[in-house]
C-alpha cells in the first residue's frame, strides 16, 4: 500500500509537471512558428512595395531599397529564408505589378542575393567590414554580373560593353547605400528567433 501511495504521489508531483512543461514547450514552439510566418509575410510584402513602387528604374539600371527586408530576414533567419523572400518578392512583384516581360533570370539573381546576405550576416558578429563584404559580393555576383547578362540577353541593340558605364554607376551607389544601411541594421543586435527561443528556454 505504501508503495502504491508513493508512486501515486510521485506521479502527481512530477508527472503532471513534466506534462505541463512539455505542453508549454509545444505552445511556445507553435507561437514561434506563427511569429516567423507573420514576419516573413510582412518582409515579403515590404520587399514588393519597395521594389515595385519606391524605386528608380530604367531599362538598364535600378536604384531601390528592397534589400532592407531581405537583409533583415538574413539577420533573423539565415540564407535560405532570405533567398526565398527575395526570390518570391521578385516573382510575385513581376506577376502582380509587371514592368516588362517576366524573365526568370532576375528571380534567380534575387534568390542568390538573399543567400549571400544570409551567409555573411546570420549568426555572425556585426561589423562594418562584414556588411561591406556582403553588399560587395551580392552586388558583384547578382547585379553587376548576372543582371547585366540578363539585360543583354533580353534587350535588343544592347552590348555588354555599352551597358557597363551605367551599371558601374548603379553598382557604386548601391554598394555605398547597402553597406551603410546593412551595417546600421546589423548593429541593432537582432537575435535570430530560433536562438531567442532557445535562450528563453535555458533561462526558464
Amino acid at each position: 500500500v505504501y508503495v502504491r501511495w508513493a508512486f501515486a504521489d510521485y506521479r502527481r508531483r512530477f508527472g503532471v509537471g513534466l506534462f505541463l512543461s512539455g505542453k508549454n514547450a509545444e505552445v511556445n514552439m507553435k507561437n514561434t512558428k506563427i511569429k516567423k510566418m507573420v514576419i516573413l509575410g510582412l518582409m515579403l510584402a515590404i520587399e514588393i512595395v519597395l521594389s515595385r513602387f519606391l524605386s528608380i528604374q530604367t531599362a538598364t539600371m535600378k536604384l531601390a531599397f528592397n534589400f532592407i527586408p531581405v537583409a533583415l530576414v538574413a539577420l533573423m533567419y539565415g540564407p535560405i529564408y532570405a533567398g526565398c523572400v527575395a526570390g518570391l518578392g521578385d516573382f510575385i512583384g513581376a506577376m502582380l505589378f509587371p514592368i516588362g516581360p517576366y524573365f526568370p533570370g532576375y528571380t534567380l539573381s534575387a534568390f542568390l542575393s538573399g543567400i549571400i546576405y544570409g551567409l555573411f550576416l546570420y549568426g555572425r558578429k556585426a561589423t562594418v567590414l562584414r556588411s561591406f563584404l556582403a553588399a560587395l559580393c551580392s552586388l558583384t555576383v547578382c547585379s553587376l554580373g548576372l543582371n547585366s547578362l540578363w539585360i543583354y540577353l533580353t534587350t535588343s541593340g544592347v552590348t555588354l560593353i555599352g551597358l557597363m558605364p551605367q551599371r558601374l554607376v548603379q553598382y557604386a551607389v548601391m554598394l555605398a547605400m547597402q553597406t551603410i544601411v546593412v551595417a546600421v541594421l546589423a548593429k541593432q543586435r537582432i537575435v535570430p528567433l530560433e536562438m531567442e527561443s532557445k535562450l528563453k528556454r535555458q533561462q526558464s
